[in-house]
C-alpha cells in the first residue's frame, strides 16, 4: 500500500509505503489491545465512580445516623419537657384545689358569721350550670394553660372579695363587740330610765339611768369591749367604774361595793369589774347603769338583752314600777341617783 502525503504550504509531495505486516500489526493492535486499553481505562473509571459513590453514600449513613441522634436528642427533651410541664400542671392544679377548699370553708364560716341562709350559700356544693350541648373543642395545651390561668384569675379575685368581706365581717363583729350590750348583773329593774319621783326628796327628777337590783356583792360585768377611763368614788355615784368603748360609747356603773379595775386597764364583754353595793346616794343594794353616746347619756334598757321583758316582767310582779311615788317606796326597792 502506497501513501502519498501532500501537506498545503510546502506543496512539495512525500510518499509512504505501507506493508502488509504493517498493515495486519495495526489491524492487531486495533482489534485486540484497543479493547484491552478501553476495558482496563473503563474499570478504572467504574472503580473511582465506586469509590467516589461509597464516600458518599458513607457521608449520608453517618448525617443521617447524626440527625436521629438529634432527634431522639428532641424527643427526650419535650418527653422530659412534657413530664415537667404535667407536673407543674398537677402541682398547679393541686394548688387551686387547696384554694378552693380554703374558698369554701371561708364562704361557710361568713356565712354562718353573717347569719345568712345556708341553703342559698352553699359552699360545698358545686355551682349550678347548664345550657344546650355545642360541638366539641379540641383542648390542646395553649387552651388547658389559658383555661388554668382564667381559673386561677378567678380564684384570685374570690380570695380577695372574700377576704375584703371578711375584714368588713370582722369589723362587724369588732363594732359588735365594742357597742354595749348585754345586763351587767343578773337582777332585775327597780327604777327605770326617766322621770320619777326621786327617792329622797320625793320631787319629780330626771334618772339618767337604770337600777338594777341584785344581792350585797354580786359580780357586775363589763356590757362591751372597751379602757376603763375611771375607777373611784365620786359625788352622787358612790364607787364607779367608767368604760369607754370607741365610737362615741361610755358605760357607768355606780354604787359598787369594790371596783376590780383601774384606770388604763383594757376589758372584754363579760369581764368582772366590780362587785354590787350600797355606796354614795343609795337606798340599797343595786347597780346604777348609764349608757352615753356622744357624751349624751340614752336609756340603757335598749342597750340590754330582754331588758324591756324582763322589765315587763318586774312590773307584773310589783318589784318595779315605772315611777316611783314616794321616798320609802324607793326604798324599797333599792332605787338611787
Amino acid at each position: 500500500m502506497n501513501i502519498i502525503l501532500v501537506p498545503d504550504r510546502s506543496g512539495a509531495s512525500r510518499h509512504a509505503s505501507l506493508s502488509h505486516w504493517h498493515i495486519l500489526t495495526m489491524a492487531i493492535v486495533g482489534v485486540v489491545f484497543l479493547p484491552v486499553l478501553f476495558g482496563v481505562v473503563t474499570y478504572k473509571i467504574d472503580t473511582m465512580i465506586a469509590r467516589y459513590n461509597g464516600t458518599l453514600d458513607s457521608a449520608i449513613v453517618v448525617r443521617q445516623q447524626q440527625e436521629l441522634q438529634a432527634q431522639r436528642e428532641a424527643i427526650q427533651d419535650a418527653r422530659t419537657n412534657a413530664e415537667n410541664h404535667l407536673n407543674a400542671l398537677a402541682q398547679r392544679l393541686g394548688h387551686l384545689q387547696a384554694q378552693v377548699i380554703r374558698l369554701n370553708a371561708l364562704g361557710g364560716r361568713l356565712t354562718r358569721m353573717a347569719g345568712l341562709d345556708p341553703k342559698e350559700f352553699d359552699f360545698s356544693k358545686e355551682p349550678g350550670m347548664g345550657g344546650p350541648e355545642e360541638p366539641s373543642v379540641d383542648a390542646n395545651g395553649s387552651m388547658i394553660l389559658a383555661s388554668l390561668k382564667h381559673l386561677d384569675d378567678q380564684v384570685s379575685e374570690k380570695s380577695e372579695q372574700l377576704t375584703a368581706l371578711e375584714s368588713l365581717l370582722i369589723d362587724r363583729q369588732t363594732q359588735k363587740a365594742l357597742t354595749p350590750s348585754g345586763w351587767p348583773i343578773k337582777g332585775w329593774v327597780s327604777s327605770p330610765f326617766g322621770i320619777r319621783a326621786d327617792p329622797f326628796t320625793g320631787r319629780l327628777s330626771m334618772h339618767t339611768g337604770v337600777d338594777i337590783a341584785a344581792p350585797l356583792g354580786t359580780v357586775i360585768h363589763a356590757m362591751g369591749d372597751g379602757v376603763i377611763t375611771y375607777s373611784g368614788p365620786r359625788f352622787g355615784y358612790g364607787n364607779m367604774v367608767e368604760i369607754n368603748h370607741g365610737h362615741g360609747y361610755r358605760t357607768r356603773y355606780a354604787h359598787l361595793e369594790q371596783e376590780l379595775v383601774k384606770v388604763g386597764d383594757r376589758v372584754s364583754k363579760g369581764q368582772p369589774i366590780g362587785l354590787l353595793g350600797d355606796t354614795g346616794r343609795s337606798t340599797g343594794p343595786h347597780v346604777h347603769v348609764e349608757v352615753l353616746v356622744d357624751n349624751k347619756k340614752v336609756n340603757p334598757i335598749s342597750y340590754l338583752e330582754t331588758g324591756k321583758a324582763d322589765y315587763l316582767i318586774s312590773q307584773k310582779t310589783g318589784t318595779a314600777t315605772a315611777a316611783a311615788t314616794s321616798t320609802a317606796a324607793a326604798a324599797a326597792t333599792g332605787a338611787g341617783s
